[in-house]
């Protein structure tokens, strides 16, 4: 079962696929999650 990480969310530094349509997000330590930039979906699985 994946862990999904959601917009607004801080889940710390990684990379992030959408669930949707598969585009990575990087973010930093401190990072909020954002929207996909491609298709503005708000789930995510953490890829690395």
């Amino acid at each position: 079962m994946a862990n999904y990480i959601h917009t607004g969310e801080k889940p710390g530094s990684g990379v992030y696929a959408c669930t949707n349509c598969g585009t990575d997000v990087n973010l930093g330590r401190d990072d909020k999650m954002p929207p996909c930039p491609k298709c503005t979906n708000t789930n995510f699985t953490k890829v690395q």
